[in-house]
């Protein structure tokens, strides 16, 4: 998978081209996200335009991601492990995703509500993208 092989580039020392965020604090990030999409982080919901069609798909399939985005306090709160555990955790839960019956229940995304499993993997894909650009990869 191309983003896991983009992974195989990110360095712990590595500089962010744009936020915060330490290249072990986004693997954190990328991990704790995965557990609440699968539905083992509990997020709190926040009621915002983005849970309505049609602003919801523009932004899950359309529009870029903008940098510096407020993220869910859930998913940036957690002190990364050692560099080899998050790495590891980051390229099993993506594998795993190809695993999940795409007709259980999904949990509710914090900010769009109720999605498909298209949606979410969708919206996976260009999260994880995401972080990988903003530091170079």
């Amino acid at each position: 998978m191309e983003l896991l092989d983009r992974l195989e580039h990110l360095a712990p020392e590595a500089t962010p081209l744009w936020g915060r965020m330490t290249a072990p604090q986004m693997l954190a990030h990328l991990v704790d996200w995965m557990l609440m999409a699968k539905g083992e982080l509990e997020v709190a919901a926040k009621n915002r335009p983005l849970r309505y069609p049609p602003l919801k798909q523009l932004v899950i399939y359309w529009l870029p991601f903008p940098k510096g985005v407020p993220t869910a306090p859930e998913l940036i709160s957690r002190k990364p492990l050692a560099w080899a555990i998050e790495h590891a955790a980051v390229r099993q839960h993506v594998q795993s995703f190809e695993n999940l019956n795409p007709k259980a229940m999904w949990p509710e995304h914090p900010v769009f509500g109720k999605m498909t499993p298209k949606a979410w993997g969708v919206l996976g894909y260009r999260h994880m993208d995401h972080h990988l650009r903003q530091f170079g990869i």
